[in-house]
């Protein structure tokens, strides 16, 4: 049976050391598998703090990367573009400090940023996005940690919205220290067939995020759930299924994200009810 996981954004942001050790409690005692934490600005989680709450509630990690205004790799001058690489750099450091094999997120200009795009300079702002990812990509391979790009809805980036466009834009890039985080709301958006996107990115594939098509809990929405599954097995993707949804409560994030009212009663039922279908949808998948 897959493993479920949650990221830590459905209730509250920043996650930092004061709180980490509550919330990842509060993941474990709901019945999730694995927790995805969020690193929005460096030094708001320590491995001393983590790592050991992580060992007492049994939790699986990964690290998700914020870009804030001002990350950029694109578009950038040199001090913005050095100081983007940084915070990736601590991402990572993160990640393998706590024993997570995946830091992911669109890594390639703030979210939110949009801009026309030529095919000329679409191919040019691709070069830069590579020459400037690169080196942090060598630093992720000398920690033993992946990096997944994730692909953004055209709402929140005019760079990279689908997994052709990120397969393209890291052409001879992509490796082992360097693959793809697919998100199935931004699919929804985005892509002709969520299941066909999987298939596309294959052997790239290092993270996927689940939930509703209204950003809320998956299950009872538009997601054709059983053809996305059978993707994931058809590229023997194995990782966990980590839900990702929003609070409205919080401006900064719920403003980046769009979130203008409630996804479900409370917050505990958004992940309630998101866990109950994952984990009837994984069990009806192994009787197939």
């Amino acid at each position: 049976m897959r493993s479920i996981g949650i990221n830590t954004w459905v209730w509250q942001s920043p996650l930092t050391d004061a709180t980490v050790e509550a919330r990842l409690e509060h993941v474990a005692a709901l019945g999730f598998d694995a927790v995805e934490l969020p690193l929005e600005n460096l030094g708001d989680l320590t491995a001393d703090v983590v790592g050991p709450a992580l060992e007492r509630t049994g939790l699986a990690p990964s690290v998700v990367g914020a870009m804030a205004p001002g990350r950029d790799l694109v578009g950038a001058d040199d001090e913005a573009v050095a100081i983007t690489q940084e915070y990736l750099r601590g991402c990572v450091d993160l990640a393998a400090g706590i024993g997570a094999d995946a830091v992911c997120g669109p890594f390639y200009a703030a979210t939110g940023r949009t801009w026309r795009l030529s095919p000329d300079e679409r191919r040019d702002a691709y070069r830069q996005w590579r020459e400037h990812l690169a080196p942090v990509v060598e630093h992720a391979a000398s920690r033993g940690v992946r990096i997944g790009i994730e692909p953004l809805n055209r709402y929140e980036t005019s760079l990279v919205n689908t997994v052709d466009q990120a397969l393209e834009g890291l052409d001879g890039l992509l490796g082992a220290s360097l693959g793809l985080a697919l998100d199935t709301y931004h699919l929804n958006i985005e892509e002709r067939s969520s299941a066909g996107a999987i298939r596309a990115a294959g052997e790239h594939l290092v993270h996927i995020q689940v939930c509703g098509s209204d950003r809320g809990a998956p299950g009872g929405d538009q997601t054709d759930w059983d053809a996305l599954i059978g993707a994931l097995d058809e590229v023997g993707h194995t990782g966990p299924l980590v839900i990702e949804s929003f609070t409205a409560e919080n401006a900064s994030i719920a403003t980046a994200a769009s979130i203008w009212r409630p996804l479900a009663p409370t917050q505990d039922d958004l992940a309630r009810d998101g866990l109950a279908f994952l984990r009837e949808l994984t069990r009806t998948g192994e009787s197939r």
